[in-house]
């Protein structure tokens, strides 16, 4: 019987440690957790990449365009961006011009939650490049906080040439009315005129006369049985230059009012239905063809 009461006292003393014990033990490791994952995502987590991505584009515009014949109009539009007693032209000697354009946020690193360096991509003439862009956040309010720095841009891949596939020329000769037909009423956006070329059940909206066609350049069929056949159409489009295709007499020998060419690619899912040919899909084409 004492021996039974001595197992009974033991017991009861290893329940009451192990319940007073165990809260110590999570709080202990909910602070160890809480800890590893506030402190090294805070700065992420904490900086508005998005408005500070777009306040370094608006920076960068005004930044990367100076002209030394209104100097004075940039050094105003800097002051929306730098902190006061800056210099006005922020690192610029006053002479020269630089047009940039085709601003696009490229990346960010933060620091931690007030500070980031953002880099902004842009094109100059030919030149394309980067500008690495110093900023300071306090609470989504926005400085640049040191001096930007020029990067060139990445340079492009070797971009390797594959052979196109076998050409099914009877196909070909078979499809171009029907595919040249297709890209008329395409442009022209007629839906009554579409389905004549369009497959039944697939509705494709047009261009609605904004462009009309000037050629069908190339039709690609690769060798195949199918009725359903991908190929790759490379058509002409003609752009006004004046919003009308008509050109006066006098403007005839003006290039800058001559209707533009624009040879673009395209990837048609072709269907046959009832022994003629219907346009399924439109879409970009992936490669270009040749």
């Amino acid at each position: 019987m004492w021996a039974g009461r001595a197992v009974l006292w033991a017991l009861i003393i290893v329940i009451v440690v192990n319940g007073v014990r165990a809260p110590f033990e999570r709080l202990s490791q909910n602070g160890a957790a809480t800890d590893s994952e506030t402190t090294p995502s805070s700065s992420g987590r904490d900086f508005p990449v998005t408005q500070a991505a777009a306040f370094a584009n608006q920076f960068a515009a005004v930044y990367l365009n100076y002209d030394a014949t209104d100097a004075q109009q940039r050094a105003e539009r800097l002051k929306a961006f730098l902190p006061e007693g800056a210099d006005e032209q922020f690192g610029w000697n006053g002479y020269g011009r630089m047009a940039a354009g085709a601003f696009q946020f490229s990346g960010i690193q933060v620091s931690d939650e007030h500070d980031a360096v953002v880099t902004v991509a842009y094109q100059t003439g030919g030149h394309r490049g980067l500008l690495s862009v110093p900023i300071y956040n306090d609470g989504g309010h926005f400085v640049v906080s040191g001096q930007p720095g020029l990067l060139p841009a990445p340079a492009l891949p070797g971009f390797p040439q594959v052979s196109g596939p076998s050409r099914d020329s009877a196909t070909e000769a078979e499809l171009r009315p029907q595919v040249e037909g297709f890209f008329k009423a395409f442009a022209a956006g007629n839906q009554v005129d579409l389905q004549r070329y369009v497959a039944s059940g697939k509705p494709i909206d047009g261009f609605n006369g904004e462009f009309t066609l000037a050629q069908l350049k190339d039709l690609v069929v690769p060798e195949g049985e199918a009725n359903t056949r991908e190929v790759t159409a490379v058509v002409v489009w003609a752009v006004s230059s004046n919003g009308t295709d008509a050109v006066s007499t006098s403007e005839q020998n003006d290039p800058a009012v001559q209707p533009g060419g624009l040879e673009q690619a395209y990837r048609l899912t072709m269907e046959k239905q009832g022994g003629k040919w219907f346009v399924q899909q439109v879409q970009g084409a992936s490669r270009s063809v040749g």
